[in-house]
């Protein structure tokens, strides 16, 4: 990763000064970005403020058809061959914590946003931000970190870049990686394909990364350590893929957790989803610890689930393979999609009520990804 620079000096740069001010009051749906002049975390905890961000600022200036699908990676032609093709960016706190680290988040998120696009993930890049003083030591293991994880998904670091920022102005390491992969024939996975009738199943118990954060951020102890759930799920959606090539849509629950993949599921293909509360699988130390300290498992994030939207004449088929495979051996059945309250997910509750589960307006647990 040869570019490797050190910052200018600080100051306002030409393009500063130079730079039109723009009329937030001009925009088509301004609230809540109207009373948030400035950013704040809850725009990238990947929840109602994310969705405002790209949907009134990004998706306006850079246009096309492709990207406002707003899908976990892009699905292109090119060439007469199906690519899907995704990015992310990565900064996490601490770097280090049970069960992974932000390398293999790096690797393993974007293996998982290509495949959710039926894509096997081949070739990846990855760029590096370095804070001023950060030992060599920390930077080495998190390369090897990337190293280890990209060999276990099978894709290859291609390309990359490096770059370093001012003591105090970064949090030791901040990664960026991009990836594509081959879309097979057959295989249409998005958002659009979701109607009534429709099985939702998730490949295992939820809320386990964003837990696991917190306890070493927060110095936490429940009794038993837990571990973060990253993991590279392309082999998953291969077994999943073998039993039908229908299947209808795929989501990995990262920011905003299952709440937020179950709208942004809902949203995009105009119908209802109905949850039951009893059937989604929660830990006991995941339940517990949020019980403790007042959140809900359904918003906290994970890094080794996926939730999926199956034809109901396959559903049985497809949970059968997932519970065979290691990453989905807790799959199980949490709901369905029907015509009722479109564009809305709701919860039947263990008491026999319902609720609606909304997007969350930021993140319950910031900086886990």
């Amino acid at each position: 990763m040869p570019d490797t620079t050190l910052p200018a000096a600080k100051g306002p740069s030409s393009a500063d000064r130079e730079a039109p001010a723009v009329d937030i009051a001009g925009w088509t749906c301004p609230a809540p970005l109207r009373d948030q002049p400035r950013v704040v975390m809850g725009h990238g905890g990947g929840g109602a403020l994310s969705a405002e961000l790209v949907e009134q600022v990004f998706a306006p200036a850079f246009g096309g058809a492709i990207l406002a699908q707003l899908g976990d990676s892009a699905a292109l032609n090119l060439g007469g061959v199906r690519l899907a093709f995704s990015t992310d960016s990565y900064v996490v706190r601490p770097l280090f914590f049970p069960g992974g680290s932000i390398g293999d988040l790096a690797v393993n998120g974007t293996v998982n946003d290509l495949a959710m696009s039926g894509a096997r993930a081949a070739y990846l890049s990855c760029g590096y931000i370095l804070e001023e003083g950060v030992e060599m030591s920390v930077v080495a293991r998190v390369a090897e970190a990337m190293g280890a994880a990209a060999r276990a998904a099978g894709v290859e670091v291609v390309t990359g870049d490096t770059k370093v920022v001012e003591a105090g102005h970064g949090d030791g390491v901040y990664l960026n990686t991009a990836g594509i992969g081959l879309i097979p024939a057959g295989v249409d996975l998005r958002p659009q394909r979701v109607v009534p009738g429709d099985v939702v199943i998730v490949s295992g118990d939820i809320g386990v990364h964003g837990v696991a954060i917190m306890s070493v951020r927060e110095g936490l102890e429940f009794g038993v350590e837990i571990e973060s759930d990253c993991a590279a799920l392309g082999g998953l959606v291969e077994t999943m893929l073998a039993v039908t090539p229908d299947l209808h849509a795929l989501r990995d629950p990262t920011r905003g957790g299952l709440a937020a993949a179950l709208n942004e599921i809902a949203a995009a293909s105009g119908a209802g989803v109905v949850i039951r509360e009893r059937d989604i699988p929660v830990p006991p130390t995941v339940g517990n610890a949020c019980a403790i300290l007042g959140l809900d498992p359904m918003y906290v994030a994970n890094e080794g689930k996926l939730v999926a939207f199956v034809p109901r004449e396959h559903a049985d088929a497809v949970l059968d393979a997932m519970r065979a495979h290691p990453l989905g051996a807790g799959a199980a059945v949490i709901g369905e999609v029907v015509e009722e309250h479109p564009g809305m997910v709701v919860a039947r509750t263990s008491l026999g009520g319902t609720r609606v589960v909304d997007l969350p307006l930021g993140e319950q647990l910031p900086r886990i990804c």
